[in-house]
């Protein structure tokens, strides 16, 4: 064999190495790295990762965002909005102000509550959505409503949408990642991070920050007296034999793909799961930075940073929960017996994290081309539920959105004189989505999957982009 042959020989043997991999990697129902950044599924992207915040329990607009003079000057009288008002479990009381402060910020001049000072000062890099309407007012369908763009249980949610539509940027890491608050699940659980009717594969992986085991199995028990590094990955590739073999019999279903997928994920999380949660490796003022300093800041500047470092690495879409759904004394944003308490310890506890997210990423260059987006269920009603509280206002809310090609210090849409309805602009989740995947490179209305006979997609038949939210 001369020097030619053996060069060609060897190089066409390297390169049905890759295919091979690569077609093993499809077969077993991990996505396909499609497209490079840039290219765009449909158009060029501007983004191509989100960092999703939510305040689970429905944190009130006119407490944090949306500024409303009349609260003030007609605090104490009888709230009269000139209709008549159905509350979730309570009558309207009376206009109730807010128990804090209010200041204007930044070069565009929004208010913010000085519930929120540290996120106040970022305005100039955060668009406003100021006149959200939920279609319901129950935690649970308007939870599934903000992260899939239907009220009923069983639809994909957007992190599985981008899995789907984009793939993998990192073979070690999933392509989608949820951080529940370590206090509990939001209501209806890990439903709202789920792949729906999408292959399985594109379901989130659950990841406990801060706690001994931060995913469930992924190590043996250290008191087993068995199991060796030869034997496990004995074990492994009879495992991944069996289930491959298993998978070949019942073609076309997903969940043994995914089965597989998430073998093959679990072997490469063991060596890259490990330095990804690493937060003792950052820098002393990276840590004060997300208030890893303080006790009060810890846990959720911990998950933010944590956030971050899943991005920096590859992860597509990345969920952080603030709140959770269990019951007494209140542990989530549903402050209706007494907000001041309530909004207080869990604003206190999200502004300096947040606000060190959006700095720590704009200091590295990853705000521009990472999208953050906070949002919750639905908002508040601007009058009082006993003399304290506030009941479930669906009718008009705020999030917001900031990086990946989205303009700052902009507000998209306003709520009326008592923050009680949206009255400009008004939208819903299916217009931040569309906006969301159209920063992405993905036209919403061609992101589609067949299911029961019907095109499905996240923004149903739904949603338009918020041009004026472009940059």
């Amino acid at each position: 064999m001369n020097r030619r042959k053996f060069l060609s020989t060897a190089g066409n043997g390297f390169g049905g190495l890759a295919l091979a991999h690569l077609l093993g990697r499809e077969a077993a129902g991990a996505p396909k790295g499609r497209p490079e950044f840039n290219g765009g599924l449909h158009y060029k992207a501007r983004a191509k990762r989100v960092i999703q915040l939510f305040m689970s329990g429905a944190a009130s607009q006119c407490d944090t965002f949306d500024y409303k003079p009349a609260l003030v000057k007609l605090a104490g009288e009888k709230w009269d909005p000139g209709e008549k008002v159905e509350l979730f479990q309570s009558n309207p009381g009376v206009v109730m102000p807010s128990p804090w402060g209010w200041k204007q910020y930044g070069q565009c001049g929004k208010w913010v509550s000085d519930l929120l000072p540290h996120t106040a000062r970022r305005v100039d890099s955060i668009a406003f959505v100021a006149s959200l309407i939920s279609k319901s007012n129950v935690h649970g369908p308007a939870t599934f409503m903000q992260n899939t763009g239907f009220i009923l249980p069983g639809f994909p949610s957007a992190g599985a949408w981008v899995s789907y539509a984009l793939g993998s940027e990192s073979e070690n890491l999933p392509e989608f990642v949820v951080l529940p608050d370590p206090r509990g699940m939001p209501p209806n659980g890990a439903a709202n991070w789920s792949a729906g009717f999408l292959p399985a594969a594109h379901q989130a992986t659950s990841i406990r920050v801060g706690t001994p085991t931060p995913v469930h199995d992924l190590f043996p028990p250290p008191d087993n007296g068995f199991i060796t590094d030869a034997s496990e990955r004995d074990g492994l590739a009879l495992l991944g034999r069996m289930n491959h073999a298993y998978a070949k019999e019942r073609a076309g279903d997903s969940r043994l793909d995914a089965r597989v997928a998430s073998y093959e994920m679990a072997a490469r999380l063991q060596l890259s799961a490990p330095r990804v949660l690493d937060v003792a490796s950052e820098s002393e003022a990276t840590r004060k930075l997300y208030g890893l300093d303080d006790k009060v800041t810890a846990d959720m500047g911990e998950r933010c940073l944590v956030a971050r470092r899943l991005v920096e690495r590859g992860v597509r879409f990345v969920q952080v929960w603030s709140g959770a759904d269990n019951g007494f004394p209140r542990r989530n944003w549903d402050s209706h017996e007494n907000l001041a308490k309530d909004h207080g310890e869990l604003g206190t506890a999200l502004d300096k994290p947040v606000a060190g997210l959006l700095q720590d990423l704009q200091a590295r260059g990853l705000l521009e081309d990472t999208i953050v987006y906070w949002t919750t269920e639905f908002g508040r009603m601007p009058c009082s539920q006993g003399s304290k509280g506030r009941d479930h206002n669906p009718f008009g809310f705020t999030s917001w959105l900031a990086g990946g090609g989205v303009r700052g210090g902009v507000t998209w849409g306003a709520t009326d004189e008592w923050s009680y309805k949206a009255v400009e602009k008004p939208v819903y989740c299916y217009d931040v989505h569309a906006t969301l995947l159209h920063l992405m490179g993905i036209d919403h209305t061609r992101l589609t999957y067949r299911h029961n006979g019907i095109d499905r997609r996240l923004t149903d038949v739904h949603g338009h982009v918020m041009e004026d939210l472009l940059a």
